[in-house]
């Protein structure tokens, strides 16, 4: 199961270092001293709120420059041995296992071996024939199924209960067809069964099982020895047991075997595992000249925020009690979440019978925070953006500065000499700025504004926006300066934007 994260669990409230903790029960690697120094803080959130949600045992860690930076296990994995929770035990993660789905389907598409454009139909011969009922309805995309804009129903209490379901139970059932909720392409409604039908084309087109084609492709190249589908032919004495929370104790979940759904939400994996999942995914970010020594290339794992549709929003307060809107959408097996306290969030949330899991991520910050818990949809969002809060409050998730490029530090040099002799006619100008300007009110305007604030210091660092644009802000006698430079975009530097305006007049 998935759920889209609400206002309140977008961003929680501040967090007081004053903050106490439990000891950890377990711990695999040393934190690094940075992360280190917030872990007390981290570990009382999620210790809070497993006491508040009734949960038996968690594990949560930051992943920060490319590194399990922090990782500690709270609670017990299975309630009658009372067997710890260690960054080794194993948790199903859910709906978190699309991501690996959606990857495999990207990386297929790198091969040239599907196209995400493509009829789904060209790759399930079975669902030929599926339309919505108008004559104007068109066919269901590959594409479509990423972004769960097929057109079929949401399907979160129906679709947690088919992972068990057999490969020829689901051939069956996609020859039988479905019913349509609305056409194709006229908005996002979350779709397990769109996600099992991704499996079905990894399959056809890798000419393996799904399971076996993500693991060997995609899991194992990252280290994920630990990590796969079949939980009961595995290590048994590693599983994280899952709990329903019921009558004021815990009752055990029966197990649910793998099986066709799997795509949609059968992954399971351990802390140690999972973070090389995360870190590959943020290595991504920012584009650079370095080797690939990824699974597929990093354009491609960054590929997982594009194509968000049908964006959502809510409101939350701010820090400063003013309404902060929250927008969101799903992109490839991700929300993508813009906050006006945190930035880009990239995220997605796992609900199964015994399990709740979620991960946060700031792509632009290399950083992010996930947790697994073994509760039926307890789903720990709230701790992990609280996290992720503490993390930027402590200055140890900041976003990547963007370089000054070549250009844009010419431009900048360009107006400072306009500036200082107050003519825009020494910068190259794009045909834009006279026409909607004239130079002489151009020299006017920069005059006044000499005048009024007085001398100004002009050696402040350009703040870019792109390697095209730039901010800058000039503290001078009566007051500061705020400009501006934007590049046109033509091959020889011109500025279509050059301006200079009292910051606080």
């Amino acid at each position: 199961m998935f759920r889209a994260l609400s206002a309140a669990v977008l961003l929680a409230s501040p967090l007081t270092a004053a903050a106490q903790t439990t000891a950890p029960t377990s711990t695999t690697a040393a934190p690094a001293a940075d992360v280190g120094s917030v872990e007390p803080q981290l570990t009382a959130l999620f210790d809070a709120w497993m006491k508040q949600a009734h949960v038996p045992g968690l594990v949560y860690g930051v992943v920060k420059d490319g590194k399990l930076a922090l990782v500690r296990g709270l609670g017990v994995q299975d309630v009658a041995s009372k067997r710890p929770v260690t960054a080794d035990s194993l948790f199903r993660i859910a709906s978190m296992s699309k991501a690996f789905t959606a990857m495999a389907i990207l990386k297929l598409r790198d091969q040239d071996r599907l196209s995400l454009d493509a009829p789904a139909e060209r790759y399930i011969p079975e669902i030929r024939g599926w339309r919505y009922p108008t004559t104007d309805s068109r066919r269901i995309r590959v594409d479509d199924l990423l972004h769960h804009t097929a057109g079929f129903v949401e399907d979160n209490p129906w679709g947690d209960r088919q992972q068990s379901l057999s490969e020829p139970s689901f051939t069956a059932m996609l020859k039988a067809g479905v019913p349509f909720a609305q056409a194709p392409g006229l908005r996002m409604e979350y779709s397990n069964l769109g996600y099992a039908m991704l499996g079905r084309i990894v399959s056809n087109v890798s000419g393996v099982r799904y399971q076996d084609y993500i693991r060997r492709e995609i899991m194992r190249p990252l280290g994920m020895g630990a990590t796969g589908y079949d939980v009961l032919n595995g290590p048994q004495d590693m599983r994280a047991l899952g709990y329903r929370w019921q009558d004021d104790a815990w009752v055990r979940e029966p197990d649910m075997a793998d099986g066709a759904f799997g795509a949609m939400g059968g992954v399971q994996t351990s802390a140690n595992d999972y973070w090389r999942w995360i870190a590959f995914l943020l290595s991504g970010w920012p584009p650079r000249d370095e080797a690939e020594n990824g699974p597929v290339k990093r354009a491609t794992a960054r590929e997982i925020v594009e194509g968000s549709n049908f964006v959502s929003t809510v409101e939350r307060p701010s820090a400063s009690g003013e309404p902060c809107r929250v927008a969101s959408a799903y992109a490839m097996g991700w929300q993508v979440v813009n906050d006006c306290a945190v930035g880009r969030i990239v995220t997605h949330s796992g609900g199964y019978p015994g399990y709740g899991s979620i991960v946060m991520m700031l792509p632009e910050a290399g950083v992010a925070v996930f947790a697994f818990a073994n509760r039926t949809y307890a789903g720990p969002g709230q701790p992990v953006s609280q996290a992720l809060f503490a993390l930027r409050q402590a200055g140890l998730a900041e976003e990547r500065a963007v370089p000054v490029s070549a250009d844009l530090g010419r431009a900048y040099a360009i107006a400072r000499d306009v500036w200082v002799r107050g003519d825009p006619a020494r910068a190259p100008l794009a045909n834009n700025v006279v026409l909607d300007r004239d130079l002489a009110r151009r020299r006017a305007d920069i005059a006044a504004l000499k005048k009024q604030v007085g001398t100004c210091r002009t050696d402040a660092p350009i703040t870019p926006v792109s390697a095209m644009e730039g901010r800058f802000m000039w503290q001078c006698q009566n007051g500061d300066v705020a400009g501006r430079v934007q590049r046109a975009p033509t091959p020889a530097l011109s500025l279509q934007v050059l301006s200079f305006t009292a910051a606080n007049p």
